[in-house]
Order: C-alpha cells, then structure tokens, then sequence
C-alpha cells in the first residue's frame, strides 16, 4: 500500500522540523549564499559524484578566483584543475566547465536558461542537474532526482520506481506542486545524515512509524 498525499504531507512537514540543526546541501547553500543561476549551474557540475564536504571548498575556492562565464574560460585547465580538485572527474569537469562557459556566452548571451530543455542542450547538463539548477538557482519547481531522493522516496513506500528517471516523472504525477521546491534538499540533508543506503538510522528517524521501510533489510 502506497503512503498517500496526506502522509507525505505530513513527513515532510516532520522532516523541515528535524533539518533545521543539520546542514544544507553545498548546491543548496551555494544558491542561498550567492544568488546567482550561473553558480549554481557550476556547482551542480561540481558536485556529481562527489560529496559534499569536497564540492563546498572547490566551489568557494573556485568563486574566489572567477565568478563569470567569462572569468572561468580566461582560466587555463591546467589551474582550473587545480583549483577544483579533488572533486571526481576533475580533469573531465574542469572541461566541461569551459564547453559550458563558451555555449552559455555564444549561445544564450551570457544568461543561463531558466528552462529544463534550454539547459540539457548545454553538454554535460543532465536532468537532475537541470531541474536543481531551475530550483535552487531560479526558485521555480523542479524535481531533481539523486540517490537519495530515488532510494527514500520508494523506501517511504510513496511510489515504486526502478531508476531516477521513473522516479522523477512519478514524482512529477504524484507529488503536490507545493512540496517541489525543497523536496530534494530535505530528502539529501536527511539520506546523508539520517536514512543512509545502507542499514539506515531508523531509531533516530523522525518518520520512523509513518516509513514502510520498503526494501530495508537491516537497519539501526
């Protein structure tokens, strides 16, 4: 049996209680601190397949050094490799960083599209990078799927999805509108913190009864 409308209502009212001592995620914060749509973009590049605690420091070591379109591509790859590593993939992101920088310059003006299929034209921008950059860095509704808004969202028990793309357009169908805009920063704080891939926290888990813990064989 699904968990419904009214129970995810009520997780997610559960869950922005029990985040407001944890972290938010660097994508997150890189938007609050910054506020701009193109840093926000980079980051995301930034932050796949990398943790957290390793795309903040590149990003603000990057932002210090140049902040524009047209200040990263003046970088050479070389010291722009330097500047983000050790996030993974260094050496490929740092020339994806300079492909995005050109196509945004020579293609859009300068400006970073507000649109997810404006944004996956651009190479190296995938669906969860294109919707996290809609929400976080224009504030619009979106819904980025990651590992842990894939796993939690089945593991509730809400909808039953094999890949992040299934689960992004259930979402799309099930989700009221209104929870979009911060249903991937609560989901991320909360599986990296609380409801872990392996052997989740349940005995610290605010959403403990309401979870049908779908899938879990162990947990703590």
């Amino acid at each position: 049996m699904f968990l419904t409308n009214i129970q995810i209502a009520q997780v997610i009212k559960l869950l922005k209680k029990a985040l407001r001592d944890l972290p938010d995620p660097s994508v997150t914060l890189v938007g609050k601190k910054f506020k701009s749509p193109f840093l926000v973009l980079i980051s995301c590049l930034l932050s796949l397949r990398t943790r957290d605690e390793t795309t903040l420091p590149a990003c603000e070591r990057l932002f210090a050094r140049a902040d524009t379109m047209q200040g990263m591509l003046e970088i050479p790859v070389a010291e722009l490799q330097k500047l983000i590593y050790p996030v993974g993939f260094y050496k490929t992101k740092a020339l994806v960083i300079h492909g995005v920088c050109r196509d945004l310059l020579e293609r859009f003006a300068g400006r970073v599209p507000d649109d997810i299929d404006e944004l996956l034209t651009l190479k190296g921008v995938g669906r969860k990078t294109a919707n996290l950059v809609v929400i976080e860095g224009f504030g619009k509704p979106g819904i980025c799927v990651d590992t842990h808004v894939h796993r939690i969202s089945n593991r509730l028990g809400y909808i039953k999805t094999k890949t992040p793309l299934e689960t992004e357009f259930a979402l799309r169908a099930k989700l009221p509108a209104p929870y979009w805009l911060d249903y991937n920063a609560q989901l991320v704080t909360w599986g990296q913190n609380i409801c872990k891939p392996i052997s989740p926290l349940c005995s610290k888990c605010i959403i403990n009864s309401i979870c049908q813990k779908v899938g879990v064989a162990t947990r703590r």
